[in-house]
């Protein structure tokens, strides 16, 4: 068998399909091959200069290539090709409007990022950043502790994951943040750390990341009241507790803030975190099982406070109280226990139209499983985070989210989740919605696997919708 030729026995689908456009001819003539893209493919917008662009890049005989036509081998390789892949290859960059505020957008998020294993014994490793940050993830959290010789340490507390120096954490995201993407970055803290040690944070912060480091607020947001993407471009954001101005703690170099500077809220989420500690002390000690790690509050530091300028955590209380008294460049963090709940009331739609909410896995999950992100992304929750770690359904819900609108990390919610003119409700069934049907026909599969017996497998195609349950139905198996 010639080299470049493939066994016409095994992919006879795909040369009847070749045929047929081919109309009797040994070659595919460009004015065909538009046809088939028109036909087959639905690509309304291909011409010409589409078709031909297709041989020069798929087509290796010199002869087809100069009469501008695609022999078989040809048309197999580009119906294997990325350019015949399902995904609107006009999504693989970025087309969507970047001026919007934040809060009108999903945003990649990581949870405990710099683990590489589970959440009891796994490994912290600075490579977890990198791998993140090139797969287009925009909020990644540091969980921050007092390490020896005032130099701040990163690790899951209480656990025996290993431990990371904080500054070279931030070295790192310095250097990988904008590799795949120019939108903003947001380090999400999880601040255990003393006053001093604090202190020590904001100066690698500031020195190490410098005019990458956003300090101060914009002067002219493009549009309503948090700045967009293409504002914040090459920006990275500091998410954090933040002092209030007017209450001052007598004696300390910090002033007084009024929650856990802990952005996991511990008072927020009482239930999630006496949870996981639970789990935590029955893994190290069963006699201690009922015990807890005693937390105690500590001031924000005024330099790191200072550092926080659109991404304010606050304690979540209630949508009426939020409605009343959080401003639009404080956010909210909850687990997605408390999440969950929430989610049944529409509100929850309203309030993320207006702020940036945070969901994070449980703290049972100390395998570092992961819950399915679609039942937060339904009440347009942007910062669903997820354990990057762990392969499996959830994140390749994510990637399959992320991977549109160029992967850049930011992809425009659904106007129903932003409009104020109409309320929705994802778990009501909602009327006056034109339905839409997808049919796709697999004609053909390549590159399947051979099982050990040399006997053909019996493969077969699984189709899944995923969104709102109400507005969804159904899978489809195609043997």
């Amino acid at each position: 068998m010639k080299r470049g030729k493939a066994p016409s026995s095994r992919r006879a689908e795909i040369q009847q399909l070749y045929q047929s456009y081919a109309s009797g001819q040994s070659v595919l003539p460009a004015s065909a091959l538009l046809r088939f893209l028109h036909q087959k493919q639905m690509e309304l917008t291909a011409n010409d200069e589409t078709a031909e662009a297709l041989i020069d890049r798929y087509e290796i005989e010199e002869t087809a290539r100069e009469s501008r036509s695609m022999t078989f081998e040809g048309f197999l390789r580009f119906m294997e090709s990325r350019d015949c892949c399902v995904f609107d290859q006009a999504h693989r960059s970025v087309y969507q409007p970047m001026d919007q505020p934040l809060n009108n957008y999903f945003i990649s998020s990581s949870h405990n990022t710099y683990l590489t294993g589970d959440q009891l014994v796994g490994e912290s490793h600075l490579d977890a950043y990198v791998c993140a940050l090139r797969k287009g993830c925009r909020c990644l959290e540091i969980d921050c502790w007092d390490g020896p010789d005032v130099e701040p340490i990163v690790y899951h507390g209480y656990t025996l994951t290993t431990k990371i120096l904080f500054k070279d954490v931030i070295t790192t995201v310095e250097q990988h943040a904008f590799e795949v993407s120019a939108y903003p970055v947001i380090l999400s803290l999880e601040n255990h750390c003393s006053q001093e040690q604090q202190e020590v944070m904001a100066q690698y912060l500031v020195s190490i990341l410098g005019e990458k480091l956003l300090r101060i607020p914009l002067d002219h947001p493009t549009t309503g009241d948090l700045p967009g993407p293409n504002d914040l471009k090459y920006k990275i954001l500091v998410k954090n507790k933040k002092l209030k101005a007017q209450i001052e703690t007598e004696g300390a170099a910090g002033r007084e803030v009024e929650e856990s500077v802990d952005d996991e809220d511990e008072e927020d989420e009482e239930e999630e975190e006496e949870e996981d500690h639970q789990t935590k002390a029955k893994f190290w000690s069963p006699r201690k099982a009922g015990s807890t790690p005693k937390k105690k509050k500590v001031a924000v530091a005024e330099a790191l406070s200072d550092l926080v300028v659109y991404t304010r955590s606050v304690k979540f209380h209630s949508f009426s109280h939020s409605k009343d008294n959080q401003n639009y460049c404080e956010n909210t963090s909850m687990a997605e226990k408390k999440a969950r709940k929430l989610a049944r009331a529409s509100d929850f739609v309203l309030h993320n139209q207006k702020f940036l909410s945070r969901i994070y896995p449980a703290g049972s999950r100390t395998s570092s499983s992961n819950y399915n992100p679609q039942e937060f992304w339904n009440v347009g929750s942007q910062l669903v985070a997820l354990n990057f770690q762990s392969l499996g359904l959830s994140m390749d819900l994510n990637d399959g989210r992320f991977q549109d609108n160029g992967g850049c990390g930011y992809v425009l919610k659904p106007w129903v989740l932003m409009s104020s003119e109409r309320s929705f409700d994802p778990s009501l069934s909602q009327h006056g919605l034109k339905p839409t049907n997808l049919l796709l026909k697999v004609i053909s599969g390549s590159n399947l696997p051979i099982s050990r017996s040399g006997k053909a497998l019996d493969s077969f195609v699984r189709v899944e919708i995923h969104g709102i349950a109400k507005l969804v139905s159904g899978f489809g198996e195609v043997c």
